[in-house]
């Protein structure tokens, strides 16, 4: 059936004529998305690696078009926000678009969530309408639910308790129709979305994103690698930044998406290849799942040319040789705007890369003072583009005050620089250990441990010591099939490590505590402490020897 929509817009008014803010052609999701429809229709925009579907732009600028006039039709305005709780599916992918085409406010949250979180991120968004997938519908039993009054559920005809209940194909899916015109044209500053945080020391705050900031995190200024000839890998979830900001800033570019459930070691080359993905991201563990195959004389044999790997670790040559790729690494975070980019392949072990242009980056002490080069301080950023950053966290006034004073945002993370201009990541303020004197990375600590054949994960924590201060416990989940020996895994670490960084204790565990966003708790870890089923290096008699020159052991 064909379907057929009028769209009637607003008068337009005049643009910003400051350089630092582009058009709302370059920058605005609406406009976007008209522009792109004109210039380059027939170009794939979406590629799905489950069936091998391709959506091109004019025909999501169809489905986009038909799912916001369904959502008007339900009252959606311009600046409404809109919960969505879904998995990554192709309904999601139209809501969302649908949401900005309208003016609205995005929310994505987790699809993990249930009980007080839930509640707490449905009253934090201020959310009137949900649309939710059937499956999580009755995690809604019990749950306040705030503001929301409507829900659209996607997949089997259930009702959500408390709430009007619509069906996506009933509401979301009208064949022709008038959208009505905006109050105004929708401004590159406007809230684009609201992110929320992993709430690992707390509740999950909400990031309050305009589309400057979402251009500024990784469009084709910042992330100058990747062009609109890419396409790019999304395997992570929607409601992350690495999922929602990705499919947003290809889209940014004229470029192109391929959607996978999740990441998977055993397939990831295949989908590469199915899907023609040439760039990818590569987040936390991936990168060693991958380097951990068995070697193939095929490994290189894929459309990927580049990929972002966080934290850069490993032999970095070796796996752009053996995969055929350029390596890249960075520091973000949901907050900022990637102030800090590496060159391809770097050869500076543990680095996150250099300063980029148009951003500051200063590290301070606790009272936001200067520390020497080689010194560990907390990073500083701010931007020199209006609305390049964060614009707060929604309705939580005392912590935006908190991370925006003195005119800087504070990442909460410990960085050195050197001479060079090189900086490293050192952990987040929270999760440093102090033993005996010595300040140690459990990021560094997770490093050493992580390139261990056997281990799959890892968390380092400190735990309290007898002798003051704390003691250094590992928790590791093995790979599948193998198990960790713990004096074998001491014995691994011992020539890698500073003696004081050599940990006490080793707990194998089958998985490491997560939060919804899949971030481990290290807060429970700590709470756990030293357990029965703890390995004690001291108990086992295996002494660690003092480097020389350093303090004892």
């Amino acid at each position: 059936m064909s379907m057929s929509f009028e769209v009637v817009d607003c008068a337009d008014t005049p643009e910003t004529t400051d350089p630092r803010v582009p058009r709302r052609d370059k920058v605005v999701t609406r406009a976007l998305m008209e522009r792109w429809n004109l210039e380059c229709p027939d170009k794939v925009f979406l590629k799905f690696a489950d069936t091998g579907e391709a959506w091109t732009y004019r025909h999501f600028r169809l489905l986009v078009l038909q799912t916001a006039l369904g959502l008007q039709q339900l009252g959606v305005e311009q600046g409404d926000h809109v919960l969505v709780w879904m998995p990554n599916t192709r309904e999601h992918l139209r809501v969302f678009f649908a949401i900005n085409y309208l003016g609205g406010v995005y929310v994505p949250i987790n699809t993990a969530y249930k009980g007080g979180l839930l509640a707490h991120v449905i009253e934090n968004s201020d959310a009137a309408l949900t649309v939710v997938h059937a499956d999580l519908v009755p995690r809604f039993e019990g749950v306040s639910l705030a503001a929301l009054k409507t829900a659209v559920v996607v997949g089997e005809r259930v009702t959500c308790p408390g709430l009007q209940t619509h069906y996506y194909e009933d509401v979301l899916l009208p064949q022709s129709g008038r959208l009505e015109p905006l109050k105004r044209p929708i401004e590159p500053w406007d809230s684009q979305s609201i992110i929320y945080t992993s709430g690992t020391t707390g509740p999950s705050k909400g990031v309050l994103s305009s589309y400057l900031h979402l251009f500024t995190n990784a469009g084709p200024e910042t992330w100058h690698c990747v062009t609109g000839e890419d396409r790019f890998l999304v395997n992570m979830p929607l409601f992350h930044i690495g999922g929602m900001g990705v499919t947003w800033v290809m889209f940014v570019r004229g470029g192109s998406v391929a959607f996978v459930d999740r990441f998977d070691t055993a397939s990831f080359l295949d989908t590469v290849r199915a899907t023609g993905s040439t760039a990818t991201f590569l987040l936390g563990v991936m990168a060693s799942f991958l380097e951990k195959l068995p070697p193939s004389p095929s490994d290189a044999d894929t459309p990927l040319r580049l990929v972002f790997m966080v934290p850069l670790a490993g032999d970095i040559p070796g796996f752009s040789k053996r995969f055929g790729v350029d390596v890249y690494t960075i520091f973000n975070m949901t907050e900022i705007s990637t102030p800090i980019f590496s060159e391809p392949n770097p050869l500076v072990r543990g680095t996150c890369g250099k300063k980029r242009e148009g951003v500051e980056v200063r590290l301070v002490d606790d009272n936001d003072c200067e520390v020497p080069i080689g010194t560990v301080g907390e990073m500083l950023v701010r931007t020199d583009r209006p609305w390049g950053m964060n614009s707060g966290y929604y309705k939580n006034p005392t912590a935006t005050a908190a991370a925006w004073r003195n005119g800087w945002f504070h990442t909460g993370d410990s960085f050195r620089m050197d001479a060079e201009g090189n900086f490293y990541f050192v952990d987040r303020k929270k999760d440093a250990i102090r033993r005996r004197g010595e300040n140690i990375s459990s990021f560094e600590v997770e490093a050493d441990v992580q390139a261990f054949p056997a281990v799959r994960e890892v968390a380092a924590v400190g735990v309290p010591s007898e002798f003051g201060e704390e003691d250094v416990l590992v928790v590791v989940a093995p790979m599948a099939g193998c198990t960790v020996d713990a004096a074998e895994l001491l014995e691994f670490l011992k020539p890698r490590m500073a003696h004081f960084m050599v940990p006490r204790y080793v707990r194998v565990v089958d998985e490491l505590p997560k939060t919804p966003s899949n971030k481990v708790m290290k807060s429970e870890l700590r709470k756990q402490g030293v357990t029965g089923d703890t390995w004690d290096r001291e108990k086992a008699g295996i002494s660690v020897k003092s480097d020389r020159f350093s303090r004892t052991a």
